[in-house]
């Protein structure tokens, strides 16, 4: 989410909703009380939205975090023992 075109699209949102509401009311003081609910709304369903979005991010980089450390523990206990094995398997054998 960028911020930026959040905050634009948003006022455009409630400039249309600010709109429609005046021609279904009539009323300029009811239009503004609505408008305002509906940008109390929008803001907090951006505070929500951001908040999931760094709550995966972070779930994300922990599994990552966690994978990479278990590869680690397993690289070093299996380092030593395969070591002609591995150089074997990456030995291109053919007639040339």
């Amino acid at each position: 989410m960028y911020a930026p075109r959040v905050f634009v699209s948003m006022t455009m949102a409630l400039l249309a909703f600010a709109i429609a509401s005046y021609f279904i009311n009539g009323s300029i003081l009811t239009t503004f009380v609505q408008t305002l609910i509906c940008a109390v709304l929008l803001q907090v369903g951006y505070f929500i939205g951001v908040l999931y979005l760094v709550r995966r991010e972070r779930m994300s980089r922990q599994e990552k975090a966690t994978d990479s450390a278990a590869v680690r523990r397993k690289g070093d206990a299996s380092r030593h023992d395969d070591l002609p094995a591995k150089a074997a398997a990456k030995l291109e054998i053919g007639d040339h």
